[in-house]
C-alpha cells in the first residue's frame, strides 16, 4: 500500500478519487437503466420474464417466478447443519440489538384541551433485494429482514436472481426463512426493482426496497425513488483504520483487507501518527497476499484505494476520518473510547484491537447496511426506524384554540394566505 503523507492536498486528492466510485458516477449507465424500468412498468411481467431469460439464462413462467415451500424444504436439506446453527446464533444478536431501536406512539395533553403527539405505523409492503451469481450474502438477508420484521411490517418479500438451474442459492433461501421473510421471488437485476417499485401480475409492489445490488440495481433504486421509499444507494465498500503506535500491525493489516477483497473498487484506508507502524503494516499486508484467495480482487483494489495517511498528529489524523466519513471505522489507539467521542462521521465504529470489523458483518448485532461515499456525514446505518413511519397527531378544543386564533390569523394574512385566515376566522363568527 502507498503510504503518503497527510496533508490538505492529499486528503482533497483522496477524496476526489473515493467520490468518483459513487453510482453517480455512471451516467453511461442510467439510460439502459431507465429503458428497463419503463418496459417493466408497461408490460409488468412480460417485461421481467424476458430480461431474466437474457441476462440469468432461465424460462420463468408465472407458476415459476415464486419460490414454493418444496424449494425451500430442498435448500434446508442442502445447507450444512453447522451454518445453520451460526445463522441462528447471529439472528439472537441482530434481532435483540434492533429490538432496543424501536419507537412508539407518543401523545401529551394539557388541561385547557389540546392533544398533540406522533403516530408510529409501520410500512406495509417491503421489497428486499439480495444479490445472486457469485454473490451469496446470507448476512445481507438478516440484516434487511430483521429490521422491518422488528418494525412489525405487514408483507415482506424478497427478490434475487435465479442460477443456471432456476433455483436460489439454498443459503439466501435459508437465512430469508430464518429472518422471517413472507415470500421470495426469483428476479434480479434493474427488472428486479422495477417490479418492486411499479408490481407486475407476480410481484406486489413495494412501499419501500432496501438491499445490496450492482451498478444496475443501485442506479435503479435511484431511478425508482419517489415512486417507492429506499434505503440508500450504496456504493463500494469501505474501511478506514485509525491507529497509533499501540496498534498490532498483523491485526491492522488483516483488517483492512477483509473490505479490499469484496471487490476491485472498495477501499482501505490506513490513518496513522506512526511511520513505523506504517511499514510494517504494509509488510503484514505483502505477507498476507500471499495466501488469500480473493488476491487479485484485493490487489486491484489496494493499487486503486488502498492507502496508508502519516498524520503529524492525532487530531490531524480524526479531522481526516470526519472529512472522509468511511463506512466501516476501527479505532486502535490508547484512549480509544475517547477518541470515539470525536468522531462525528463513520457508518459503523469498531473501538480495539478485538473489535474487528468482520464482527460487525456477521455477529455483533448492530446493521451493517451502512452509508458509503462520504455520505455517513449525514446518513445512518439501516434500522428499524427505516420501516416506519410518522404521522402527526394534533387535537385542540375550542376553549385551547379561541386564545390564539387571532395570532394564526394574522401569520395567515402575513403569507397573503387570506384561505387560511379564514378557516380559523369561521370558528369565532358572532
Amino acid at each position: 500500500m502507498q503510504i503518503v503523507k497527510l496533508t490538505k492536498d492529499t486528503k482533497k486528492d483522496l477524496l476526489e478519487r473515493l467520490l468518483k466510485r459513487s453510482p453517480n458516477s455512471y451516467p453511461e449507465f442510467e439510460s439502459r437503466v431507465a429503458e428497463i424500468i419503463q418496459e417493466v412498468k408497461e408490460k409488468g411481467d412480460e417485461a421481467l420474464f424476458s430480461y431474466t431469460a437474457r441476462f440469468d439464462g432461465v424460462t420463468l413462467t408465472p407458476e415459476t417466478v415464486k419460490v414454493t415451500q418444496e424449494e425451500i424444504d430442498e435448500a434446508y436439506a442442502q445447507i450444512e447443519p453447522s451454518l445453520l446453527e451460526v445463522i441462528r446464533r447471529a439472528l439472537v444478536n441482530i434481532r435483540a440489538y434492533h429490538e432496543k431501536q424501536k419507537k412508539y406512539s407518543w401523545f401529551d395533553s394539557t388541561e385547557n384541551g389540546t392533544i398533540l403527539g406522533q403516530k408510529v405505523t409501520p410500512l406495509k409492503t417491503v421489497g428486499i433485494y439480495v444479490p445472486g451469481g457469485k454473490a451469496v450474502y446470507p448476512s445481507s438477508v438478516l440484516m434487511n429482514v430483521v429490521p422491518a420484521r422488528v418494525a412489525g411490517v405487514e408483507r415482506i418479500i424478497m427478490t434475487t436472481p435465479p442460477e443456471r438451474d432456476g433455483k436460489v442459492n439454498p443459503t439466501t433461501l435459508v437465512a430469508a426463512k430464518e429472518a422471517g421473510i413472507d415470500e421470495v421471488y426469483k428476479a434480479g437485476g434493474a427488472q428486479a426493482i422495477a417490479a418492486l417499485a411499479f408490481g407486475t401480475e407476480s410481484i406486489p409492489k413495494a412501499d419501500k426496497i432496501t438491499g445490496p445490488g450492482n451498478i444496475y440495481v443501485a442506479l435503479a433504486k435511484k431511478a425508482v425513488y419517489g415512486h417507492v421509499s429506499i434505503d440508500s444507494i450504496a456504493g463500494p465498500s469501505e474501511i478506514m483504520v485509525l491507529a497509533d503506535e499501540t496498534a498490532n500491525p498483523r491485526y491492522v493489516a488483516a483488517d483492512l483487507l477483509s473490505q479490499a477483497e469484496h471487490d476491485e473498487m472498495a477501499s482501505a484506508i490506513l490513518v496513522t501518527t506512526s511511520r513505523q507502524l506504517a511499514e510494517e503494516v504494509s509488510a503484514e499486508i505483502e505477507g498476507f497476499l500471499k495466501t488469500l484467495s480473493r488476491r487479485e480482487i484485493i490487489q486491484k483494489s489496494l493499487d486503486q484505494y488502498g492507502f496508508i495517511l502519516l498524520a503529524d498528529t492525532l487530531e490531524d489524523a480524526i479531522d481526516a476520518v470526519n472529512e472522509i466519513a468511511s463506512e466501516h471505522l476501527e479505532i486502535v489507539t490508547k484512549d480509544a473510547f475517547k477518541v470515539m467521542t470525536r468522531i462525528r462521521n463513520a457508518g459503523a465504529i469498531f473501538i480495539g484491537e478485538y473489535s474487528s470489523e468482520p464482527l460487525g458483518d456477521y455477529f455483533a448485532g448492530p446493521n451493517h447496511v451502512l452509508p458509503t461515499n462520504g455520505t455517513a456525514k449525514f446518513f445512518s446505518p439501516l434500522s428499524v426506524d427505516d420501516f416506519v413511519k410518522k404521522s402527526s397527531i394534533i387535537y385542540y378544543s375550542r376553549e385551547a384554540l379561541e386564545p390564539l386564533h387571532k395570532d394564526i390569523i394574522a401569520f395567515a394574512e402575513a403569507e397573503q394566505l387570506t384561505a387560511h385566515a379564514n378557516s380559523i376566522k369561521v370558528r369565532f363568527e358572532d
